[in-house]
């Protein structure tokens, strides 16, 4: 089968495009810039071309594809259907992929990216994951039919991943634009989700998921199930060590007790295919994620960290880690870079966002990171986050060992000691980067 992506440089796109790459199909596909994704995907022998244009769209394609991004006025959607070519969007074609495929489907709010490139490091399977896993260095591997799947509850696609096992880190309200602000719609899809797969893993002391009903429950209750909880650094990389249930101790990459609690789920679900031992020897396995607690610069004076975090509950967590990093390092200085993500989600979220950053030191706050076509919504930072008298920067250049911060095109401030954090969705993650 002949299939383009439209949209193919996004994290989710280029997985799936990846995915039906190895499965044997015909695969290219457009995006409005180059990108390292899009370069990546060409080494791989997939056509890609940018910027998007209706000339790349022929009457000999298949299937057409498209990014939840792409809208009806795209150029190359618009001569895909005068065409009469077969077009899905992203969530459409899911069933197509993993149609056949025997499907560990992990869904959340929250760490889903995370526990998903645990699993895929214990059962060694294929995966498609909303992140780069650095055990395969990707966001995509494929081995066989066994999957690890990161659904996404954003546009409720998560009920089309045919899933074996499904496994729910916690349902905390995200996204709810999508659901038209209806939480009976919302819990109702993650009650439908759980419930398709023929097993489960759920975080039983998530109070969201306390709601649901749930049929058959698997849960795991992090208070009682892990305990003696311990940190290391091992030649300056971050660990937990853990005892589950009676299942004996378990290391795995990363700090903190939401790094426990994603480990365990995925342990607990993976014993639906392997032996005890099996699982404690792969979960070694697992090198962390591109943008999770991802330590991009390190020397004995600085740490400069990239997390992906954008909600206050992330934030929240991550920043516990630093605080166990600074505890393990003694650097005493915990600098947050904040890159706020959407119009949108700041605002609906601002309170959560002004306690967020209490464990901090400094604060630098970048303009917001937004979308095309997104509401403008005014919101006085420099009023709201006054308590972290913060410094407010248009941009940052990571320099070695050294950190700098733009304000009309000249350094204002630089950083070249402690514990330095970026947090945000945006740009922040290529900013934060050392060339």
């Amino acid at each position: 089968m002949k299939v383009h992506f439209i949209g193919i440089g996004g994290i989710g796109l280029s997985a799936i495009a990846r995915f039906l790459n190895h499965d044997g199909h015909n695969v290219s596909g457009s995006d409005m810039k180059s990108s390292p994704i899009t370069k990546e995907l060409e080494k791989e022998g997939i056509k890609v071309t940018c910027p998007q244009n209706a000339a790349n769209i022929n009457e000999d394609l298949d299937l057409v594809i498209y990014s939840a991004a792409v809208t009806d006025e795209n150029s190359e959607l618009i001569e895909s259907r005068l065409k009469q070519i077969r077009t899905l969007s992203r969530k459409e074609a899911l069933p197509i992929i993993l149609g056949d495929k025997k499907n560990y489907c992990v869904a959340g709010a929250h760490g889903k990216s995370t526990t998903t490139a645990i699993l895929a490091s214990i059962l060694n399977s294929s995966a498609l994951i909303g992140a780069i896993s650095k055990d395969f260095g990707s966001n995509f591997r494929y081995i066989n039919k066994l999957v690890s799947f990161e659904a996404d509850e954003s546009d409720a696609s998560f009920l089309l991943s045919n899933p074996y096992c499904s496994i729910v880190t916690n349902a905390e309200p995200e996204h709810m634009e999508y659901y038209h602000y209806d939480y009976d719609k919302f819990f109702g899809s993650y009650e439908t989700f759980i419930n398709l797969g023929e097993k489960n893993v759920l975080n039983g002391e998530d109070e969201y998921i306390k709601k649901l009903n749930i049929e058959n429950a698997n849960y795991l209750y992090p208070s009682l199930d892990i305990n003696n909880l311990s940190f290391l650094l091992k030649e300056g990389e971050p660990f937990t060590k853990f005892e589950l249930k009676n299942l004996g101790y378990f290391e795995v990459w990363g700090f903190g007790y939401h790094i426990a609690i994603d480990a365990s789920l995925a342990i607990l679900a993976g014993l639906n295919e392997l032996n005890l031992e099996q699982i404690r020897s792969n979960l070694l396995n697992y090198k962390g994620i591109k943008k999770r607690f991802d330590i991009v610069q390190k020397n004995k004076n600085m740490v400069v960290i990239d997390d992906y975090a954008h909600h206050p509950t992330e934030i929240e967590a991550t920043m516990k880690s630093v605080e166990v990093y600074d505890n393990l390092t003694n650097m005493n200085r915990r600098i947050v870079i904040w890159q706020p993500h959407k119009y949108s989600r700041t605002y609906d979220n601002l309170e959560g966002f002004k306690k967020c950053f209490r464990r901090c030191d400094e604060l630098v706050i970048l303009p917001i990171w937004t979308i095309p076509g997104e509401q403008v919504i005014d919101i006085d930072f420099e009023a709201e986050f006054s308590a972290y008298n913060p410094i407010f920067a248009d941009s940052l250049i990571s320099k070695n060992n050294k950190i700098e911060l733009i304000k009309d095109g000249k350094i204002i401030y630089e950083f070249t000691n402690g514990i330095i954090l970026g947090v945000g969705a945006g740009d922040i993650t290529y900013q934060l980067r050392h060339t």
